[in-house]
């Protein structure tokens, strides 16, 4: 990285590193790569919890969707909902009395101001806060709960800029608590399955991969009652990167074993030109300066040179697509819809994906076991995005009642959201290199199996 390229700053990107617009690229290269941590807490694993006591903050879309999750682990003795917050006390109730048919004992309710979940976590004597507010308010709850001793998975991202991200490692090292990405989409089906394929072999060696989040969410933005007092739409009113990688590269850097044998090095990141928002807003005759652009492309490299595509587009009208392709010398797999190559021979042609049955036999011999295992469960939950959320929070709940690491530590799921304003920095500086941090202080060269085979 030449010096010089890294001499201006933006508000926001200034901002994101905790630095001044005037800092030094000096200043800039120290902040982004000399804060170092243990890696103690990265197979972190705390005393069993026979039921966990859970509370949660945060009861709009998010959390009101994920307490629906717990039905059956409540019904086995495995978690127990003891207390729900947020400022709207409608939203509140309306989760207590859903609980009414699942749970004997009714959770206490914490609406009495923007401060008032800090009450729940004294008083509920809760072993874990999940955390589904605004993503700004994220690091913060994070922060507090783990300087109580309360463990907390947090929606994402799980923080906003680099420092945040550097004192949530340091709490979590220091306390011996759990802080985890509820990154749901390491759960789905069809990315599991893929995984299990690249642990079999049939993949060979990875080279690339390509990943985003599609979704076109104008009129979730512009709609006043949506979002909170349109809470994201003000994100993209000051923004301008991939402001939400986690969904495509939380599965991309478990199949390329990222912070388990290979970490990323560095991105590139440019954005394209605004249109989409501004257009959706115009129809409710309304104006807003939107800088973030309609497609951010950012490309990655890892210390072993893998390279990897992440995109992200919410302003466009187009289907739904995380993209989903693996690249590897033995197979090829891209999503939405799935579709899987088998590299057999170097030919001169009839480069066809697997015909519905021969792609069928795949699917069922490398389905992953937790899907195997839970399908039942999991097709219950019709409002779980497909099921991946109950797999997700199955995992989490289980995990800590069995006192084994996690399967999303605290080092992946700040890694994972480093990208957002790591792609900032970039777009901010013409579209220059960026190094990525190493927050696992120099454990991602221990090669080790992803915990999310093990059987829990």
């Amino acid at each position: 990285m030449k010096r010089k390229d890294f001499i201006k700053l933006s508000a926001s990107a200034a901002a994101f590193l905790g630095l001044s617009m005037n800092s030094s690229a000096e200043e800039i290269e120290q902040k982004l790569l000399t804060q170092q941590h243990n890696g103690s807490a990265f197979d972190l694993a705390s005393d069993p919890i026979k039921t966990v006591r859970i509370g949660i903050v945060g009861m709009g879309n998010r959390g009101s969707g994920l307490l629906e999750m717990f039905d059956w682990m409540i019904a086995e003795g495995h978690a127990e909902v003891r207390g729900l917050a947020d400022i709207v006390e409608k939203k509140c109730l309306k989760g207590a009395q859903y609980l009414q048919d699942h749970q004997v004992k009714p959770p206490s309710l914490y609406t009495k101001g923007e401060e008032d979940w800090k009450n729940m976590v004294k008083k509920e004597n809760i072993d874990l806060l999940i955390v589904c507010t605004p993503w700004s308010m994220h690091a913060e709850m994070c922060k507090y709960a783990m300087q109580q001793g309360v463990h907390v998975a947090t929606e994402v991202p799980a923080a906003l800029t680099l420092d945040e991200m550097h004192e949530l490692i340091a709490i979590s090292e220091a306390t011996g608590v759990h802080c985890m990405m509820l990154e749901n989409c390491c759960f789905n089906d069809e990315e599991l399955f893929v995984l299990n394929m690249i642990k079999e072999g049939v993949f060979g060696e990875l080279t690339h991969a390509e990943c985003a989040y599609l979704h076109d969410l104008r009129m979730h933005l512009i709609n006043e009652s949506y979002y909170e007092n349109q809470w994201r739409l003000r994100e993209h009113s000051k923004r301008n990167g991939n402001l939400y990688p986690t969904h495509g590269i939380g599965p991309v850097a478990m199949y390329m074993d990222i912070t388990r044998g290979d970490t990323f090095d560095r991105l590139v990141s440019m954005s394209s030109i605004e249109r989409g928002l501004s257009a959706a807003l115009k129809t409710k005759n309304r104006e807003m300066k939107i800088p973030c652009g309609d497609v951010n492309t950012t490309l990655i490299q890892t210390k072993k040179g893998k390279s990897i595509m992440v995109q992200f587009d919410v302003h466009s009208g187009r289907p739904y697509s995380r993209i989903n392709q693996v690249v590897g010398t033995g197979a090829v797999h891209e999503g939405y819809p799935s579709r899987l190559y088998l590299n057999k021979e170097i030919s001169w042609g009839g480069h066809q994906w697997l015909n519905d049955e021969e792609y069928g036999e795949m699917r069922e011999k490398y389905r992953h076991p937790i899907w195997k295992k839970l399908e039942g469960e999991a097709a219950k939950k019709k409002m779980g995005h497909g099921g991946m959320d109950f797999i997700m929070m199955y995992r989490l709940v289980r995990c800590l009642n069995q006192g084994l690491p996690l399967d999303i530590n605290v080092y992946e799921s700040m890694l994972w959201s480093s990208i957002a304003p790591l792609s900032e920095l970039s777009v901010s500086n013409n579209n220059a290199p960026v190094p990525i941090p190493d927050f696992t202080g120099g454990l991602w060269k221990r090669e080790a199996q992803h915990p999310v085979f093990r059987v829990v």
